[in-house]
């Protein structure tokens, strides 16, 4: 609890430096006359009016969203946020089902370091057949 921007340890302190200044004789004193100060100014019409400006003040951006009708408006973007992230949520989840369509199968078997294929001009020489000399176009063997 804060009056004025005061706490309760600083009114301590306040009071306790007050009744060393004026004694225990004039704090009472000074007390009453602090509290009709206080009923003064609390009672008068212009704190009235000081306490319905603050409230007013307080309330306005609430009260001006009422009338441009932005309440309902910022209710229907967080509806459309929370919507907008379940879709988010299903479209991530529909990528991961679709990821094992989508993703080739790694090769099952023994990996090769040259693969032949039916396009390629290289054919393997097995090194246990020698050439003929039909083979041979320069002759010699």
């Amino acid at each position: 609890m804060e009056v004025l921007g005061v706490g309760p340890l600083e009114l301590f302190f306040i009071l306790l430096i007050a009744l060393i200044v004026l004694g225990p004789g004039d704090m009472a004193k000074a007390g009453r006359t602090l509290g009709r100060f206080l009923r003064k100014i609390i009672t008068s019409s212009e704190w009235r009016t000081v306490q319905k400006a603050s409230h007013e003040l307080r309330y306005l951006p609430n009260r001006l969203m009422r009338e441009a009708s932005l309440e309902d408006l910022s209710k229907e973007m967080k509806d459309i946020n929370k919507i907008g992230g379940q879709i988010n949520a299903e479209v991530k989840k529909m990528e991961l089902d679709l990821s094992s369509w989508t993703t080739p199968p790694e090769p099952s078997g023994p990996k090769n370091d040259q693969v032949e294929t039916e396009e390629s001009p290289i054919k393997s020489v097995d090194p246990t057949v020698t050439p003929n000399k039909q083979d041979d176009p320069g002759g010699e063997v």
